[in-house]
């Protein structure tokens, strides 16, 4: 680290004098803030190496009185995509320069999502994201009022909380539409969870689907996200042979799907085709390859914490961002057999 000509080492005043830029633009780079035009990045970044400037945490705390802390209230951790939202979460929080502070539910209630949220504020954190997939949520966050910005992952939020989501009702239309441009008419649904709101959202695109098209939803067979319960029902589908198609909650539900046909002599896509819901990384390795729909974590992650740093950093007032999911065709979907 360079020092300056007094002796000490470089401030964020001094960046600013050496990018020629004011000490807010400065904060804004430092922070990851999105409103800095590309070539004022570059300018204050080459500045930032050139000094070798550093930020001190527990200076600016002093200054901020902030703590530089976000807290993350999660739930149902073992399964892909809460996992995976918590990982993007934390890595846009660290790249903001922010801690993370994380609590874990194992049972998820109203007192136990208001204890967690109990020991963020003792913990003085600047603000909060929750990821607790169930429908319950909100309404916990609107008695608490914890007092400082929250974001709920999975809700467009509302006057009190902000709100950031993939669409999940987008996703879902879109895998039912390749369907039924594949030319399949009967089109079962194994959903998740229905006290889940993803579950819960993608059975209702599954069935807006259906109805857009003129034609009956009527196959709805609920999971509980794994892939024995795939497997189970995956079996009675194969007995039935009701559905020339079946779009799958989520991929490990897939994989028992794709293991209950295979056992049952289905043969997928040629006697049905199968479509999930996450594009898991080894969803490209199933046999057949899993068309699926993929849900983008790490943007999930980053706008969910820029929300959040504009109420915290700029006062700005609760909002809602929505990630759009993609649809990723392979080997798993084909037409009908004649």
């Amino acid at each position: 680290m360079t020092k300056t000509s007094s002796g000490r080492l470089p401030r964020l005043e001094d960046v600013a004098q050496r990018a020629g830029v004011s000490h807010q633009t400065v904060s804004r780079v430092v922070n990851n803030h999105p409103n800095v035009s590309p070539a004022t990045r570059e300018k204050v970044e080459a500045a930032i190496a050139e000094l070798g400037y550093r930020r001190n945490s527990a200076a600016r705390s002093l200054v901020t009185r902030r703590s530089q802390t976000i807290g993350v209230l999660a739930s149902e951790l073992s399964q892909f995509g809460p996992a995976n939202t918590l990982l993007g979460v934390e890595q846009a929080a660290r790249e903001a320069g922010y801690f993370v502070s994380i609590a874990a539910l194992r049972s998820v209630s109203s007192d136990s999502i208001a204890d967690s949220l109990r020991h963020f504020m003792d913990q003085s954190v600047d603000g909060i994201v929750v990821l607790v997939p169930h429908a319950r949520t909100l309404d916990v966050l609107e008695e608490f009022k914890p007092g400082v910005p929250v974001v709920a992952v999975g809700s467009t939020g509302n006057a009190q909380v902000s709100g950031a989501m993939v669409d999940q009702r987008q996703g879902a239309e879109a895998a039912v539409g390749h369907l039924i441009a594949q030319g399949h008419r009967r089109i079962a649904h194994l959903s998740g969870p229905a006290d889940w709101i993803d579950g819960a959202v993608r059975a209702e695109g599954w069935r807006s689907a259906m109805k857009q098209a003129g034609l009956a939803a009527d196959l709805l067979l609920e999971g509980d996200w794994s892939a024995g319960s795939g497997y189970e029902l995956g079996r009675r589908l194969a007995s039935d042979r009701n559905a020339t198609a079946v779009f799958v909650g989520n991929d490990q539900m897939a994989l028992g799907v794709l293991r209950a046909f295979h056992e049952a002599g289905v043969a997928v896509p040629d006697d049905v085709s199968v479509v999930g819901f996450d594009d898991q990384p080894e969803s490209g390795y199933f046999s057949p390859p899993l068309t699926t729909v993929r849900q983008d974590f790490e943007e999930l992650g980053r706008r969910c914490i820029e929300l959040m740093l504009r109420q915290i950093e700029d006062g700005a007032a609760t909002g809602s961002v929505v990630v759009a999911p993609e649809l990723v065709a392979r080997k798993s979907t084909a037409a009908p057999a004649t």
